[in-house]
């Protein structure tokens, strides 16, 4: 299963949807063409999803330590919702989770670009 992004625009955020498997390969390439294609474009400010990745591995670890700091460089932030379990632990064994702003729902992350 490859990973699917939906992107929308939801009150002047760009919110990506995942859906599948954020693995070293095409998958980790696409979300990091789609955030530089954001960033190029001066939207800076990102909601992820991440409730239907099914697995994840180092390199999407690593997809996302780069985006967040891809966002920050430009004047932007990025933002973490629905963050799965195993995503979850994996940030946490690894001391990521204090680089991310990770939200409950898609709501409360929009509200806090406010």
């Amino acid at each position: 299963m490859q990973l699917t992004i939906n992107a929308e625009e939801k009150q002047g955020v760009a919110v990506l949807a995942l859906d599948g498997r954020f693995v070293l390969g095409e998958e980790c390439e696409s979300l990091r063409s789609k955030i530089q294609e954001l960033v190029a474009s001066k939207r800076t400010n990102i909601v992820l999803n991440l409730e239907k990745v099914s697995r994840i591995d180092s390199t999407g670890i690593g997809a996302l330590v780069e985006s967040v700091i891809l966002c920050a460089r430009e004047g932007g932030r990025l933002k973490l919702v629905n963050v799965p379990r195993l995503i979850n632990n994996i940030l946490s064994t690894h001391r990521l989770l204090q680089a991310f702003e990770i939200y409950a729902s898609e709501q409360e992350a929009l509200a806090s670009f406010q």
